[in-house]
């Protein structure tokens, strides 16, 4: 079909990119996807961070999900929920640009485009995707979570990067990349094999249908955030040992020697710390994260086909 046709709706493919679907335009969807998913659910994501801080500062102690979100209310206002989000914003969309661009573009090599159902294609691609986003993404995660602990005493990303720097060297933006990557690999592979998988199922014509994207996206992203929920806590533990008052946390070495500690400390449990506000965070992040990048893609799809 040449390229100055129009494209009766019906006759799209939403879920493979046409060849005049640039890379920009794909980087775009997937900045906008990433903004849009991270911003929405940022309060939750701070509470998921309060609740698995081992040992928090004095008066950071919290019972559950509901009781600190009262607490951090009541004590330092609605607005201290949102602490750091400005790191998101600023790291979330070329993060995620780069990671959408990477699937799109290892599916197209595997097939993942062709007709039919591929979940390896969508399994690989999924975990090139997180790898090449999340050495662009951890220190901005970093910094994020140091705004987010209770008692932080960073008021921007500039402030928090400088004090990090400092103090810790450059090391600090990357010693949870390890955990990150063993975490959001199988997190990735299991998200975009399930989200296919659901996705062939409750849309076997394979239209462009925000709801069928809503829905895949939050089941498939809260089955892979439960499952990957003890990476998550080590993760959080080293990106927040610099704040930490006791000094075993604080001298973590890695990701075996944080899950020891953890282990140590807290037992088995503690790998579990957080595991409801962050499939809370997940379920609808992943569903807006998709349904936000399906609508960027749809938008594109169309304008490219009137040109």
């Amino acid at each position: 079909m040449a390229a100055h046709d129009p494209v009766p709706v019906e006759d799209i493919d939403y879920e493979a990119l046409p060849p005049n679907f640039t890379a920009w335009e794909n980087m775009l969807a997937g900045g906008f996807a990433g903004v849009a998913e991270h911003s929405v659910m940022y309060p939750v994501d701070m509470l998921k961070t309060r609740l698995q801080v081992l040992k928090p500062a004095e008066g950071g102690l919290y019972t559950g999900m509901h009781q600190a979100f009262w607490k951090i209310r009541r004590i330092e206002g609605f607005r201290s929920m949102w602490k750091g989000v400005s790191s998101v914003i600023v790291g979330a969309g070329p993060a995620h640009a780069l990671y959408f661009l990477t699937y799109e573009a290892v599916k197209h090599a595997m097939g993942g485009n062709n007709s039919g159902h591929h979940p390896l294609a969508g399994a690989v691609s999924g975990a090139c995707a997180t790898i090449a986003s999340d050495a662009l993404m951890n220190p901005f995660d970093v910094i994020k979570q140091r705004m987010q602990v209770h008692g932080s005493m960073y008021r921007s990303i500039r402030q928090c990067t400088k004090s990090v720097y400092k103090n810790e060297g450059l090391r600090a933006f990357y010693i949870s990349y390890p955990t990150t990557i063993s975490m959001t690999v199988p997190f990735t592979a299991l998200q975009f094999s399930a989200y296919g998988s659901i996705s062939q199922y409750l849309n076997p014509s394979r239209d462009y249908n925000p709801t069928t994207h809503m829905v895949a996206g939050g089941l498939a992203g809260g089955l892979a955030a439960a499952l990957t929920t003890p990476l998550d806590v080590i993760k959080t533990l080293l990106q927040t040992r610099g704040t930490a008052k006791d000094n075993e946390l604080r001298h973590a070495k890695g990701m075996f020697d944080a899950a020891a500690i953890i282990k140590r400390q807290h037992g088995y449990g503690g790998f579990f710390r957080g595991l409801q506000p962050r499939i809370l965070t997940t379920v609808p992040s992943t569903a807006i994260c998709w349904s936000s990048y399906e609508l960027a893609k749809n938008y594109f799809i169309r304008h490219n086909d009137k040109l």
